[in-house]
């Protein structure tokens, strides 16, 4: 049986945390962002937890994590 690889697309948008949880980057924050208010900007800022519903879904993307 080969051994098995993590996505690359995973690998460059999700880390794993000490805990556990998969941490990953806010989208909408790319570009048309003059439409946007400063508010909702700056909330976008960071990143934030994937949520549970999507955690099997990532973990099988990254079975080495």
């Amino acid at each position: 049986m080969p051994k098995m690889k993590t996505k690359s697309g995973a690998k460059k948008r999700f880390r794993v945390r000490p805990g556990g949880t998969v941490k990953r980057g806010q989208a909408f924050k790319r570009h048309i962002l003059t439409k946007k208010t400063t508010k909702n900007k700056r909330q976008l800022r960071g990143s934030v937890g994937v949520h549970d519903t999507n955690m099997v879904s990532v973990r099988a993307m990254m079975p080495n994590a």
